[in-house]
C-alpha cells in the first residue's frame, strides 16, 4: 500500500500502536474475535487429519498371506490393507489391556488415530 492511499495516523492511533508494541509476547491476545464459536460437534470426526509417520522396513510374510492381500487390492494398496489390519489388531489389544474403572467401563487415554 502506498503512503498516498493510506490515511494519516492520529496521535491516539500512534499511542495505541506504541502500547501494543510494548506488550510482552505472553500478554498478547491471539484469539480471533471474528471466529465463530463451535457449538455443534455432532459432525466432528476424531482423527480425521491424523497422519501417522511411516517407517520403511523389510518384513518377511508368509507367501499365502501376501498373495491374499495382493489379490484383495489388485491396483496396489495391499500394503495399506496390511497396515490397516495390523492397526485394527493393535487397537483391539490395547483396548483389551485397559484397566476397568469403578463403574465397570474401560478407562485410560485414547491412542492417536483411534476412532470410536
Amino acid at each position: 500500500m502506498s503512503s498516498s492511499s493510506s490515511p494519516e495516523l492520529t496521535a491516539e492511533m500512534r499511542a495505541e500502536l506504541a502500547r501494543a508494541a510494548a506488550l510482552p509476547d505472553h500478554k498478547i491476545n491471539l484469539a480471533d474475535p471474528d471466529a465463530p464459536e463451535a457449538l455443534d460437534w455432532s459432525g466432528a470426526v476424531r482423527g480425521k487429519f491424523y497422519r501417522p509417520r511411516k517407517e520403511q522396513l523389510t518384513l518377511r510374510l508368509d507367501a499365502d498371506i501376501l498373495a491374499f492381500y495382493r489379490a484383495q487390492a489388485p491396483e496396489g494398496g495391499y500394503q495399506t490393507a496390511i497396515n490397516r489390519d495390523l492397526r485394527e489388531t493393535m487397537l483391539h489389544r490395547l483396548h483389551a489391556q485397559r484397566p476397568k474403572t469403578s463403574n465397570g467401563r474401560q478407562g485410560g487415554k485414547r491412542t492417536a488415530g483411534a476412532t470410536s
